[in-house]
């Protein structure tokens, strides 16, 4: 594999999207003096700014099918190695594009993700072959990407820097729940999930902050994923998930859909007493969206629900994916999913209603709290980037990469996208 290539190239914009036609200026008389003279000052400043401003671009070879991520200071690349189902992992410094270090995966399987923790990679896939256990995480070494542990399931940050990891033995036998030890895979705490049942989590600023545990029969626990100990218990009849109940949680409550009484009921996380009670109607799931709750709807339409009371705010069969993002809802159209993009705009949460228009977008994939970019396909090759300004209400054009095809991560001040000789461009974006 070749190594990292800097690209110097021209900072060059292709035209705004959507661009707004003003009306004809009456033509002046002595409009020639005046170019002239606004030629000339041009033309001075110019001379005096130094060289044309050039984008920096780190070109990171990878063959097609490699899965990348770039963490604070290392693109870390899974790729295949030979055709034997074994693959191998690729670190390059950056932002100087040095190889840091390359090691083989312990285990054949297919590898979809690397996250990192502290001073530790997380490599998860699923294993391949006769004796195929199902998903597995391995834990290497940041710096030197050394193996440290492996364990069989899929793992997620908990807020003292340790793990939590949960692994599915079958429909018979249930899943079952361990706080891990990141340093070397040391089982702190386990518990099994007896079959039909169910767990949720709740991510927090510093990762799992709460576990619910709803069984098929009997209590329906919150527990600390940390230590793992019961913090509420209660008989909601939730079910597991049986007859048609779903259960989610967002923000700090515990909400039921469906079963027999046919209602949406929401319970304090806390304590686990009932807070209200309305009619589910063709509710079909719940998410968080910051000061209200989203609920889908069987036809695809959604409903919005005041977290206090549970009552209807607004409704619309518009919106597709939402999401909360800077204290607003950010939402996909219904109708509008194409090849890679689609309408994006900006909603009150309290009322529905539309604030802005972003336009048709495709969206960069990025970490909570991250920038919001879109690209799409540039007229003349390339794709468009722009940032998505939900609180003032705009996309913002930030470049045209005339390389670039798509598969984009977006990072602070930096975005990650393949390229169309398979390689993956590392661009640095203009502020």
């Amino acid at each position: 594999m070749s190594g990292p290539v800097i690209d110097l190239g021209e900072l060059r914009h292709g035209p705004d999207p959507d661009p707004i036609r003003l009306p004809r200026p009456p033509l002046a008389r002595q409009r020639p003096l005046r170019c002239a003279l606004v030629l000339l000052l041009v033309l001075a400043g110019l001379a005096g700014s130094g060289p044309f401003n050039r984008r920096e671009v780190l070109t990171l070879p990878a063959e097609l099918g490699a899965e990348a991520l770039v963490t604070d200071d290392l693109f870390v690349l899974v790729e295949p190695l030979g055709g034997t189902g074994q693959r191998r992992l690729t670190a390059t410094r950056l932002p100087d594009g040095e190889p840091a270090w390359q090691v083989p995966l312990p285990t054949e399987g297919r590898y979809w993700g690397v996250a990192q923790q502290g001073e530790t990679l997380l490599v998860t896939g699923h294993e391949v072959g006769p004796d195929n256990q199902g998903t597995l995480t391995i834990a290497l070494d940041r710096r030197t990407g050394t193996y440290r542990w492996q364990q069989p399931g899929n793992a997620a940050a908990l807020p003292d820097g340790n793990l939590l990891m949960w692994s599915t033995a079958g429909d018979e036998q249930g899943d079952t729940l361990r706080g891990v030890d990141l340093c070397c895979g040391t089982v702190r705490w386990q518990l099994p999930i007896s079959p039909g049942g169910m767990f949720v989590l709740r991510d927090g600023e510093h990762g799992v902050d709460r576990l619910l545990v709803v069984r098929l029969r009997g209590s329906t626990e919150v527990r600390d994923p940390t230590t793992g100990a019961v913090l509420a218990r209660a008989d909601l009849d939730a079910g597991g998930g049986a007859s048609g109940v779903s259960v989610q949680l967002a923000d700090d409550l515990l909400l039921t859909i469906g079963g027999a009484t046919a209602t949406t009921t929401a319970y304090g996380l806390g304590d686990l007493r009932q807070r209200w009670r309305v009619p589910a109607g063709e509710a079909l799931y719940a998410s968080d969206c910051g000061v209200v709750i989203c609920v889908q709807t069987r036809s695809g339409g959604l409903r919005a629900l005041d977290a206090a009371t549970g009552r209807d705010l607004w409704a619309s069969d518009r919106w597709g994916w939402v999401w909360p993002y800077a204290g607003r809802l950010v939402a996909t159209t219904v109708s509008s999913a194409g090849p890679g993009a689609e309408e994006i705009v900006v909603l009150d949460p309290p009322t529905g209603r539309v604030l802005a228009e972003l336009g048709r977008w495709e969206l960069a994939r990025f970490a909570r709290g991250g920038p919001l970019i879109g690209v799409r396909r540039h007229p003349d090759g390339g794709l468009l980037v722009a940032e998505l300004d939900v609180t003032g209400g705009q996309a913002r054009t930030l470049d045209v990469l005339r390389d670039a095809t798509g598969d984009c991560q977006a990072l602070t001040g930096r975005l990650l996208c393949r390229r169309r000789d398979n390689a993956y461009g590392l661009w640095r974006l203009p502020r």
